[in-house]
């Protein structure tokens, strides 16, 4: 499903490297978004809120460390994970790059290989049900890679959305998700569905969780949204 892909943005002005990076990533089956300045990064990932940003040091205009800067200063965005990609290679760049908050940093040239390699092993910390992880919450087990979820020895039947609710619950369990965060989430941001949708699926959710007795994990927080536990 196109709304699972885990998304990576590309900021990166030279064109042949911004198609390179992603033919491959897409190859890889991420759902990829393209920038080709600071500008508009800011604005793609207010409106696309990707999972992953890749971003070179040196763009037009505004650097990308001060995008980084601005990026991780917004609370929304702050557990988003950026990756530097840089021809600087003197350990200051490096050590600049990791303290005004990227979570990794790349020199130019680089393997394609070991960048595919480390943007899966920031994503198996922030979306490890689009990568076919093993998710755990409670008594609840969910296998993203055989789509199927147990709770105790009991297998559930899930319908393809309580599915996906269910993976972007366990994937952070505590937080808070509202109903448009669930909305673009779970049915993707190309497909108008109402907001009470959400409600009706959470309901069935819960029902099937609690289809063999036991506590509902599910929690409502008034005038916010869902979260699990």
């Amino acid at each position: 499903m196109t709304e699972m892909q885990p998304s990576v943005l590309i900021v990166e002005d030279e064109p042949a490297q911004r198609e390179m990076l992603a033919y491959n990533l897409e190859s890889e089956g991420f759902r990829v978004i393209k920038a080709a300045d600071g500008n508009e990064a800011l604005l793609l990932v207010e409106e696309e809120n990707p999972d992953l940003i890749l971003l070179d040091w040196m763009l037009p205009g505004t650097s990308g460390i001060e995008i980084c800067r601005q990026i991780k200063v917004r609370p929304a965005f702050r557990m988003t994970p950026v990756i530097m990609l840089s021809a600087r290679s003197e350990e200051v760049d490096k050590v600049r790059g990791l303290e005004i908050g990227a979570d990794d940093y790349i020199v130019k040239p680089y393997s394609v290989v070991e960048l595919l390699a480390r943007v899966k092993a920031h994503l198996r910390r922030t979306r490890p049900a689009s990568l076919g992880e093993r998710l755990t919450f409670d008594d609840i087990v969910l296998d993203a890679e055989t789509h199927k979820v147990f709770r105790g020895e009991h297998e559930l039947k899930l319908g393809p959305t309580e599915f996906r609710l269910l993976s972007t619950f366990m994937e952070k369990p505590g937080r808070v998700w509202g109903r448009e965060q669930l909305l673009d989430r779970v049915w993707g941001r190309d497909i108008y569905v109402d907001t009470r949708t959400v409600d009706v699926h959470v309901g069935r959710l819960r029902k099937v969780l609690s289809s063999h007795g036991g506590e509902d994990l599910i929690r409502t927080v008034r005038g916010s949204g869902y979260a699990l536990g």
